[in-house]
């Protein structure tokens, strides 16, 4: 199906992509267009303007800002697996970018694409959940940072506004991470009937800090706060771990579809709650 007709526009600049999304009452922003050129031919999404921000210089790098790693807004998903910094401060995102659809699309489509897209399913926003990520957006009227617990509002939704783009995301150098998923399909190149993000911080042999991530097994990617309160202040141990695991669902919906139902979803979100932590601590 083809989508209704819209127009397009490819600024050379952010200031001009910002002034285009706030002259216009209904548009899209465009980078790698793996999520939004397949709602538009769905027509479950009808923008009037499509603001193509991939011409414009300057947001395609990770690096290195001391405290933290910075991930610009046309970062692709295969840059974002095989990137060293990345790997050693973020392992948890490589690993979810990794695990991203197939080839072509990680090869094409954005990191900050996907966490702005906020997909119930999607692997990385449950990895920038886990690292304690920052998103810096932009509009006319300035910028602003949401750290990434406050961003993921529903399903497709997240907590930008209709002018604003997500620039770049910030991630904390410090602790370990991990990301563990079942795709559809029975691999990794699919969208996850249920993916776990783990992150934890310790020393001496205790676990001082924690954060669990779940996606694909509730409406929108969420932290799963009593499954890192079990951890924390723990050895690490197995019986920790199973402790953890079994709050991976405490107080979320479960949704069921063709590929699981509520207790088969269930279920597999503390299996890879287990699993992501077991990689982390090993």
């Amino acid at each position: 199906m083809y989508p209704p007709n819209f127009d397009y526009v490819a600024p050379a600049t952010l200031d001009e992509a910002l002034a285009a999304l706030a002259a216009s009452d209904n548009a899209k922003v465009l980078s790698g267009g793996m999520s939004l050129i397949p709602l538009m031919k769905l027509r479950l999404v009808r923008p009037t303007t499509v603001v193509d921000i991939s011409r414009i210089s300057g947001l395609d790098a990770i690096t290195d800002e001391g405290d933290h790693i910075s991930i610009g807004a046309l970062v692709k998903h295969a840059e974002t697996a095989s990137n060293a910094l990345v790997a050693e401060h973020a392992t948890a995102l490589g690993q979810a970018a990794g695990a991203t659809a197939d080839i072509q699309v990680r090869n094409q489509g954005t990191t900050c694409g996907s966490i702005a897209h906020a997909d119930l399913a999607a692997d990385q926003p449950a990895a920038a959940l886990a690292l304690g990520a920052t998103m810096s957006v932009a509009s006319v009227r300035g910028t602003r940072e949401i750290a990434a617990a406050d961003f993921f509002v529903d399903t497709l939704t997240s907590a930008l506004e209709p002018d604003e783009i997500l620039v770049k995301i910030t991630i904390p150098k410090g602790g370990k991470s991990a990301y563990r998923k079942l795709g559809r399909r029975g691999g990794e190149s699919d969208y996850p009937i249920a993916a776990a993000a783990v992150w934890v911080d310790g020393s001496n042999g205790s676990i001082s800090a924690a954060r669990v991530a779940v996606t694909g097994v509730g409406p929108k990617p969420y932290l799963a706060s009593e499954s890192a309160a079990a951890i924390v202040g723990s050895s690490g141990s197995g019986e920790a771990i199973a402790a953890a695991a079994s709050h991976a669902t405490d107080g979320i919906t479960v949704l069921e579809d063709l590929y699981g139902s509520v207790e088969y979803r269930s279920h597999l979100a503390k299996v890879y709650v287990k699993r992501a932590l077991e990689d982390v601590l090993a």
